[in-house]
């Protein structure tokens, strides 16, 4: 089968869902789990269906940056559904399932980079999983932070929105926030120890400064979790830092993919 069938059904369903959910959203009631879910999940299966065919080819694992960006989307959406059986975060698939349906379809059309097939070693591509989740997870982090904002924006300014009325409270969000802070930076963490491990050299020329940007980055979360149980930390500047750190973890990431595969070509 031709990956494109799969990512055009993925796309669909994505789209369905997010219409579904903001129908839902303007007449002010939450949309019911057992058509969300479903709908996301049919989604999810025929994304991650026609990425694995476009990806694995027979000289390697071919990881170009749309395709990079797709896998993250479909992580992403995957923890946040996984998430969404035991605790209130599906909220964020408002955000999260239009992005799903943008990479899929980027993913299938735009122009592929200059990149070539990645050695297919355990060692290599379990460093390549752990840094999909923890980019995933972050990614999570980055979009809970920016609800927060706009929950605590509307509360203070005392005109809530329909979104916001369906939100739990601002203290549980914040609780949620710093939950996947925490994984996500253990995530990141292990991603970096394994690549030190498998990796032949972590601060090669042309992942130098990758290495850097996502080591300053994992500096950043840890400086801001330790604030959060030192010092407290909470609302604009828990937000300013997690905003903060998952641009410096993006621009690590995409950022050198975008120089090195349409600009250098390399």
């Amino acid at each position: 089968m031709h990956p494109l069938l799969p990512s055009l059904i993925a796309a669909a369903l994505y789209a369905t869902a997010t219409a579904y959910q903001a129908f839902c959203l303007i007449g002010r009631k939450a949309p019911q789990m057992r058509i969300l879910l479903p709908l996301g999940m049919l989604a999810l299966i025929a994304h991650i269906s026609g990425l694995l065919m476009q990806m694995i080819t027979p000289s390697g694992l071919v990881l170009d940056f749309f395709d990079a960006a797709s896998l993250i989307a479909a992580a992403v959406i995957a923890l946040t559904l996984l998430a969404g059986t035991r605790i209130p975060v599906t909220n964020l698939l408002l955000l999260l399932l239009p992005l799903g349906c943008l990479t899929v379809l980027l993913a299938q059309f735009a122009p592929a980079g200059t990149v070539q097939g990645i050695n297919e070693q355990p060692g290599i591509l379990m460093h390549i999983l752990l840094s999909v989740l923890a980019y995933g997870m972050l990614t999570i982090a980055m979009f809970q932070s920016l609800l927060l904002l706009l929950q605590d924006h509307q509360l203070k300014h005392k005109h809530p929105s329909g979104l916001i009325k369906n939100f739990p409270p601002l203290q549980t969000m914040e609780s949620l926030l710093f939950g996947f802070l925490w994984a996500g930076w253990l995530l990141l963490s292990l991603s970096l120890i394994s690549g030190w491990l498998f990796l032949d050299d972590l601060f090669a020329q042309h992942l130098v400064h990758k290495t850097l940007l996502a080591c300053v980055a994992w500096v950043i979360f840890a400086v801001l979790l330790w604030g959060r149980h030192q010092r407290g930390w909470r609302g604009h500047k828990a937000i300013r830092w997690t905003l903060a750190g998952f641009c410096l973890l993006m621009l690590a990431y995409f950022g050198s993919k975008l120089v090195r595969e349409f600009i250098l070509h390399i």
